[in-house]
C-alpha cells in the first residue's frame, strides 16, 4: 500500500490482481500535495504487465487538476490498458464537467472495467 507523505490527507492506494488486471483502489483527497502515490503506481503499472490497469475511484472525495493530469499521463503511458472505475459522486461530476470520459474509459464498476473490451 502506498501513502502520501502528508498523512493528514489520508490518501491510500491499495493494489491487487484480479484475473489478468491490476486494480488500484484509491481513497482520500487527491491534490498537488497528495497525488504522488497515484502517479508512482501508474508509472509502475506501465513498466510491468500487459493486462488492464483499473483505477477504482469509489473512495476519492476530492481531486484537482493535478489528479486529472496524472490520469492523462497514465493514459499516455498505458493506452487502452488504463480504465477508470466506480467514480465517487465527486469524481463523476468532475469527469463529466471536464469531459475526461471522452479521453479515458470510465466504467460503473471494477468488474465492468476488468471485463470491458475496448475499441482499439
Amino acid at each position: 500500500m502506498l501513502s502520501s507523505p502528508n498523512e493528514d490527507r489520508a490518501v491510500r492506494i491499495t493494489t491487487r490482481h484480479d484475473r489478468d488486471a491490476l486494480v488500484l483502489t484509491v481513497s482520500g483527497d487527491l491534490d498537488i500535495d497528495s497525488v504522488a502515490p497515484l502517479e508512482l503506481a501508474l508509472t509502475a503499472a506501465a513498466d510491468d504487465g500487459s493486462g488492464p490497469v483499473v483505477v477504482d475511484l469509489s473512495g476519492v472525495g476530492f481531486a484537482d487538476s493535478t489528479t486529472v493530469n496524472v490520469l492523462l499521463q497514465g493514459h499516455t503511458a498505458l493506452g487502452d490498458r488504463l480504465r477508470l472505475a466506480a467514480p465517487s459522486p465527486f469524481m463523476r461530476r468532475l469527469i463529466e464537467m471536464i469531459g475526461l470520459d471522452s479521453a479515458l474509459p470510465v466504467l460503473p464498476s471494477v468488474d465492468a472495467a476488468i471485463d470491458a473490451v475496448l475499441p482499439s
